[in-house]
């Protein structure tokens, strides 16, 4: 069974964007062909579960992964990191091999 870990950042971030949208079930996570290195993350907020969703839910929040992304996301840490002026979803995915110079995009 896939596996998915939600750090405490980003369950607060998860929240705090669903309190201010006033709905929604969670963050949405897939996978799509993109950039120079073959793969990027796409994260949208759950208003609904797909019959097909795998949830992964921790520190009283849900992140919903489509089933062809779970092979790519396995073992996968999703965070919230500020750096500098910057804030946004990092993922610390045991399973990429390269990344691409721009942090774009990634292959396994």
């Amino acid at each position: 069974m896939a596996n998915l870990s939600i750090t405490t950042a980003a369950a607060e971030q998860i929240n705090r964007v669903l309190d201010e949208r006033g709905h929604g079930l969670g963050l949405r996570v897939t996978v799509k062909p993109s950039g120079c290195s073959g793969y990027s993350y796409v994260l949208d907020f759950a208003d609904e579960a797909s019959n097909d969703d795998v949830a992964f839910e921790e520190h009283g929040v849900k992140v919903f992964v489509a089933p062809d992304a779970l092979e790519m996301l396995d073992g996968s840490e999703v965070d919230y990191v500020s750096e500098g002026l910057n804030r946004f979803f990092r993922f610390n995915n045991p399973n990429v091999k390269d990344e691409c110079g721009c942090g774009e995009s990634f292959s396994v």
